[in-house]
């Protein structure tokens, strides 16, 4: 082969062989540039939307900040903490309610009170209430006239809804604003949490009430009230515990019972 194609270069050809570098030279004569990550959308001189911005600094418009004031009462997020419970916290504290004479309950859910239990607890006693309504009722004047023909009683749904979510919301704000004012300490969601709990003997009572039988109706609705009445002073006794108010304990203690005859009287008379 002649001698003057050896001289040709033939770093660029498929399949070559580059030829050997001194990399201790090449290190010496390259300094490595420091990193300085970027991300878009650019943001000079503190204006928005313009620059780059260095990548681990959150843009402004995406800090979270805490609600404040009034702005979290209207805030979903401010929320969230006290639906926080899992089956096994709740069918706890469904167990605590039905053991009255413990006075327990706020240290139970101190670290962790809940709103779930008044929601699913006073809704479906409303569902209960205003089928099994229609259906006692159904069933007394079935036993006295046998032509009775069923019917479904609309307005047992209206006056569940309203009786059972007055009271599990309106009369613990009541106690809560009166403890205040006595100057006793006192918790809103805890007080929301402890009624809506004491809720939930109703609805097992409210299947017993199902059976035709006056007077074992009364015995079922005074034992279920008196459980939830008892459940609901001693853990309120215990709570202001070396406050003197035990007319707020005897008083807590006389709604229960009366929300008990009032839901015999009106829907399983």
């Amino acid at each position: 082969m002649d001698e003057s194609y050896t001289s040709l270069p033939t770093s660029h050809l498929l399949g070559s062989v580059p030829a050997a570098i001194n990399e201790e030279k090449i290190a010496s004569n390259y300094e490595v540039p420091g990193a300085n990550m970027q991300i878009f959308p650019p943001n000079n001189g503190g204006e928005r939307g313009k620059g780059y911005q260095t990548l681990g600094s959150p843009p402004e418009g995406f800090e979270q900040q805490p609600e404040n004031g009034w702005k979290g009462v209207f805030s979903i997020s401010s929320y969230t903490q006290y639906f926080n419970v899992d089956t096994d916290i709740v069918l706890n504290r469904l167990m605590s309610s039905l053991y009255p004479i413990g006075g327990d309950f706020f240290s139970k859910i101190d670290a962790n009170p809940d709103l779930y239990g008044l929601i699913w607890i006073s809704t479906t006693l409303v569902f209960l209430l205003a089928a099994f309504g229609n259906c006692a009722t159904y069933l007394m004047e079935k036993h006295s006239d046998s032509t009775t023909s069923w019917s479904f009683d609309v307005s047992y749904v209206n006056l569940a809804a309203g009786s059972v979510y007055g009271y599990a919301i309106v009369v613990p704000v009541a106690f809560y604003f009166l403890l205040q004012y006595l100057g006793s300490n006192a918790s809103l969601v805890r007080f929301w949490c402890l009624w809506g709990y004491s809720l939930f003997v109703f609805v097992l009572a409210s299947f017993l009430l199902l059976i035709p039988v006056e007077f074992l109706r009364w015995i079922i609705i005074i034992l279920a009230g008196s459980a939830s009445a008892c459940f609901v002073a001693l853990n309120l006794r215990s709570y202001i515990a070396g406050s003197d108010l035990s007319l707020m304990v005897v008083a807590a203690f006389f709604l229960q019972l009366a929300l008990a005859i009032f839901i015999k009287v009106s829907f399983f008379p």
